[in-house]
């Protein structure tokens, strides 16, 4: 049975971020000036659209920092797994983010950034 949220959402022909079978992902982003943003999304194109200024909503940490580039992205099992990784990716060191976009692996998680790249 779908909740309250679900249906309103589903109505407006919508996908919610909480549903159960939306995919996530985990990103990183690096700006004009070399630094590293970490998010999780459920449509990483959207996403950086937004963080670019081009749709409504993006990063208050981001704005004015255009160019944006994705220099990784990562399908992660659900809500829960990504936002854990965010947490344990925003604590790491750059030298360990720039290892995992040279590795192109997070964990055991291939980096899938070419299919988002825009």
């Amino acid at each position: 049975m779908k909740t309250l949220a679900q249906s309103i959402t589903a109505k407006a022909g919508s996908t919610h971020q909480g549903s159960i079978n939306t995919q996530w992902y985990l990103y990183l982003i690096e700006n004009k000036l070399g630094q590293l943003y970490t998010g999780i999304t459920t449509e990483p194109k959207r996403r950086i659209a937004q963080h670019r200024g081009e749709l409504k909503g993006g990063a208050k940490a981001l704005k004015g920092k255009s160019p944006l580039v994705f220099r990784a992205v990562f399908e992660v099992a659900n809500k829960s797994e990504a936002s854990k990784l965010e947490y344990a990716v925003k604590k790491m060191s750059r030298l360990q983010k720039d290892n995992i976009i040279n590795k192109g692996q997070l964990n055991e998680l291939p980096c899938i950034k070419s299919q988002f790249d825009v």
